[in-house]
């Protein structure tokens, strides 16, 4: 595909990728938007042009200050207006090259939180992570628990606290229990990030319906980068026995552009072999790991950002699929607009970690910057940035970015 529009052939949104979003400017509505290059293209504006009308996708749903209505049109839609406007940018007769007021530069928008989240499920689905941690925690020589090969452990997360990107968090407070001493209550002192990708379903179950891996994909509209912020002092005091609440609950972050799983196919790549065998609904066929590169910035208060983690989303041990069927099997039933998170994606070296809590050996190391300084964990008004693409072929597609700085407790 070649466009009339001038693109970077390094940006994260070529033609190729055409996520959506949520948009605002000066005197209009949020509406639902797409990204090509360093332009955002008004799908509301273009819809009452009649560019989707043979799809039947009536203007109402662009409209919106959630995708979720747009979402729940179903595949055969979302996929029909997709491959639409890759059209319409590649004929220079079609209605978006005659409208060139519906293309607006990016940094004249305002970008909002893509989806209305009403249930967040975070997975540990890294067997580099959760290896990691069992080494550092608990027993160097068996430092899985042993139910984690078997199924894909995950908690109910809080739905509330999930913003986009560049929405900045304080430091949370709350318990923390000193090595000597009884518990004490103050700002988390150790304040860490955790490299992720979300998910977004985009058709729901009924309740007692299980959703098997073959169907999964179905029912996932597309990724975003993720961010769960973890403030592991409150985290170790609290998680026995039923796991993270304080820690976890206060944010999450996203990127503010939804990648879709169409989008993603070209990349997909086999993941890691899973032994010992899993049981029959968790087994699947086809390719289901996703090569997305990821990478982490922490860039201090008036200083120049540093990479200090560079990853991938291939390293998964459990797919999205695996993910979905086991979320189901129950009969837990999923709306649209839920996000389920990957869980820390970690690497095989100390490079590729997902945490400043690996990086760091627990707080016996630190981690160096490029402007000279270290770091153990996140000092007030640092700024954490991840990003992530996939390239392949002369195919580029990205999710951006998703960054916030924190600052104090209040």
């Amino acid at each position: 595909m070649k466009s009339w529009l001038n693109i970077d052939p390094g940006s994260d949104f070529s033609i190729h990728n055409i996520p959506f979003g949520i948009i605002s400017d000066a005197g209009h509505n949020k509406r639902v938007a797409t990204r090509i290059g360093n332009s955002v293209i008004d799908l509301y504006a273009l819809s009452k042009l009649d560019a989707f009308s043979e799809l039947e996708v009536l203007p109402s749903v662009f409209k919106a200050d959630y995708l979720n209505a747009f979402i729940a049109e179903g595949k055969t839609k979302t996929n029909a207006v997709r491959i639409k406007i890759q059209e319409m940018l590649c004929d220079e007769q079609s209605t978006l090259k005659q409208h060139p007021e519906l293309l607006k530069d990016v940094n004249d928008v305002q970008v909002h939180l893509p989806v209305k989240v009403n249930d967040y499920t975070d997975f540990y689905s890294s067997i580099e992570h959760a290896t990691n941690l069992g080494k550092l925690f608990r027993d160097p020589e068996n430092a899985l628990l042993p139910n984690w090969r078997h199924i894909p452990v995950g908690y109910h997360g809080r739905a509330s606290s999930i913003v986009e990107s560049g929405v900045n968090i304080h430091r949370p407070k709350g318990q923390m229990k000193p090595a000597d001493g009884p518990p004490v209550f103050g700002p988390c002192k150790l304040l860490d990030f955790e490299l992720e990708m979300g998910f977004i379903i985009g058709k729901e179950t009924d309740l007692s319906e299980s959703i098997s891996t073959a169907k999964a994909e179905d029912h996932i509209f597309g990724l975003v980068l993720f961010n769960d912020w973890s403030a592991r002092d409150i985290q170790k005091w609290e998680y026995v026995p039923l796991g993270p609440f304080l820690g976890k609950s206060f944010a999450s972050s996203i990127s503010g552009w939804v990648v879709t799983l169409e989008a993603l196919d070209p990349f997909r790549v086999p993941g890691p072999k899973q032994e010992p065998e899993v049981l029959p609904y968790l087994q699947y066929e086809g390719v289901r790991n996703m090569d997305v590169n990821l990478d982490v910035s922490l860039q201090p208060q008036d200083s120049e950002e540093s990479i200090i983690s560079r990853s991938n989303f291939k390293f998964m041990y459990w797919n999205m699929a695996q993910q979905l069927a086991h979320h189901t099997v129950n009969g837990c039933n999923v709306n649209v607009g839920d996000m389920m998170a990957s869980g820390t994606i970690s690497g095989k070296d100390e490079k590729s970690y997902g945490s400043m809590l690996e990086m760091n050996y627990a707080g016996k190391k630190t981690i160096p910057l490029s402007n000279g300084g270290e770091r153990k964990f996140i000092q007030d008004y640092d700024t954490i940035i991840m990003r992530g693409h996939c390239e392949k072929g002369g195919i580029r597609v990205g999710f951006g970015e998703v960054r916030a700085q924190v600052l104090p407790a209040k």
